[in-house]
């Protein structure tokens, strides 16, 4: 067997892998089926196995190829993400970038400023919504990736980049105490800030109507200027003029929440692969 892997062989590869059809391969690389099935035959010579088996829809990976797949992903992306290097142009294209709103405001200005140094030419699409809407665009591949929250509990996901903690916030000068039932505004009802603070104060015994509902920040902090109610979010996203309300109050405690990255894809292209990176390396440092 040949331990050398031609990188266009790899490429080419890859591209059937994911399409699973040599016509459609051909249409995405500009090249002919037959050019492709002489690439094909190359890197089966080379590494001394077939690597996909002929079905009446398309082709499927046999256990070689799928074993050579993660290789030559990863490869690829090596080899890619060194020649953006190299070149000091840095990766191109475009990363479809879910956030909900709260990190949003706060962190994204320095991730993307940081990431743009590197990579001036990409370009980031964000979406900005809740954890739930986020994770219905990357189930139907709307998006590359989000941050999105989860329950920060002794079995949390090693995979949690940062820990917020959720507080109550009110307009200042307004007392919890006053209010009977307290009236709240809150974000989508399968929301993580949503179901916390309802679950804090029906353990607490606490009364409460949701007055409002606001699936932004914006809205979220207008409806507590009004005085009309009180709100959960994460305490590094509470603008200065709005009351952060303590222990000394009325309510209850918050659990705090993980903040995560999920991919649409387990191998992502290298600028995604990058983005990730840097997000995870960045995030804890902000």
């Amino acid at each position: 067997m040949s331990l050398t892997l031609d990188i266009d062989l790899l490429r080419t590869f890859v591209v059937i892998a994911e399409l699973r059809t040599l016509s459609r391969a051909a249409e995405r690389v500009g090249r002919t089926q037959s050019a492709l099935s002489q690439q094909l035959k190359r890197l089966e010579e080379i590494v001394d196995a077939p690597l996909f088996q002929r079905t009446g829809r398309g082709v499927v990976l046999t256990n070689p190829g799928e074993r050579l797949l993660a290789h030559a992903q990863r490869l690829l992306r090596l080899h890619d993400e060194a020649m953006a290097d190299l070149s000091g142009k840095g990766l191109t294209g475009t990363i479809r970038f879910g956030c909900p709103d709260d990190y949003a405001t706060v962190f994204l200005p320095a991730l993307l400023r940081q990431f743009s140094i590197r990579h001036p030419h990409a370009q980031v699409e964000v979406v900005c919504a809740p954890t739930p809407r986020l994770r219905e665009r990357l189930g139907t591949h709307a998006l590359d990736l989000a941050l999105v929250s989860v329950p920060d509990a002794p079995e949390a996901d090693e995979s949690i980049i940062r820990r917020e903690a959720l507080v109550w916030v009110g307009y200042p000068g307004l007392d919890p105490a006053d209010f009977e039932p307290l009236p709240l505004a809150l974000s989508d009802a399968d929301a993580l800030d949503h179901l916390a603070a309802c679950e804090a104060l029906r353990r607490a015994g606490r009364a409460f109507r949701i007055t409002c509902a606001s699936s932004s920040l914006a809205g979220l902090t207008a409806l507590v200027r009004s005085g009309q109610a009180f709100a959960v979010i994460t305490q590094t996203a509470v603008p200065p003029d709005l009351q952060i309300l303590g222990a000394d109050t009325t309510l209850p405690p918050l659990p705090a929440v993980g903040i995560t990255l999920k991919l649409e894809r387990e191998q992502p292209s290298p600028l995604i692969a990058a983005f990730a990176e840097h997000i995870r390396g960045s995030l804890p440092l902000l």
